[in-house]
């Protein structure tokens, strides 16, 4: 016969915070793909994870001294293409690349100059509908915009850009069939997580705002999306 007395569970305790000084502050933001239009007419293509959505206006912060800043300076037309998770090491053969020449002296070290970024990232353009610049052909949802207002941000070292939607191009796959909804079960963007690549998780609920139409419960059945659903 067990005597043994019952273990007691231990102590829950409350979670401790600490004050912390992290070099940034990347905290789970969607990763695009911004392509603009270079002075000799060729075209620039930047990984960026500094942009959210505001209505039909995407608002992006850039490095002040980098090609697309200088780009949407005077050329303000622009693609916003957002990569599906499983294109993240495309997007990391971006990371190192600028398409200033010279270098600018604050860019990180090991960045070099590159004239053709979507070779070297293994990444193709297609043509846009109404700007210049292309989309990436590949990412599951592409924006074509034109950048509205281009001014620096408060520290002086960042550039802020109001981008406005003109046309929103999805793969069929992650659209509600019959809809303009973007369906979230199906659609995982690529999240830049503390300078980390992720998905998404599965879905935990809902916003009461939420327009889409409810056609599963979770991530497409087809094993084609198996890049694009979340995981």
């Amino acid at each position: 016969m067990n005597t043994a007395p019952p273990r007691t569970p231990p102590a829950q305790t409350a979670p401790t915070h600490l004050e912390i000084e992290p070099s940034v502050l990347y905290f789970g933001t969607p990763v695009v793909l911004l392509s603009t239009e270079n002075q000799d007419g060729s075209f620039n293509l930047a990984p960026m994870s500094s942009a959210w959505a505001l209505g039909q206006t995407v608002v992006i912060g850039l490095g002040r001294e980098g090609q697309t800043a200088y780009n949407l300076g005077s050329r303000p037309d622009l693609v916003i293409s957002l990569p599906a998770p499983a294109q993240w090491p495309a997007v990391e053969r971006l990371a190192p690349l600028t398409g200033r020449n010279p270098v600018p002296a604050g860019k990180p070290q090991g960045c070099r100059f590159e004239p053709d970024k979507f070779a070297a990232a293994g990444l193709t353009g297609e043509p846009s509908h109404l700007v210049r610049p292309p989309r990436v052909a590949g990412c599951p949802i592409q924006l074509e915009a034109r950048a509205e207002r281009v001014q620096p941000d408060v520290s002086g070292d960042f550039v802020l850009v109001e981008a406005v939607v003109r046309k929103v191009h999805a793969d069929s796959r992650i659209v509600v069939p019959g809809t303009d909804h973007i369906d979230p079960a199906a659609w995982s963007p690529l999240i830049y997580n503390f300078r980390h690549y992720f998905g998404l998780g599965p879905e935990l609920g809902h916003s009461y705002r939420t327009r889409t139409p409810r056609t599963s419960t979770g991530p497409a059945a087809d094993p084609a999306l198996a890049d694009l659903a979340p995981r």
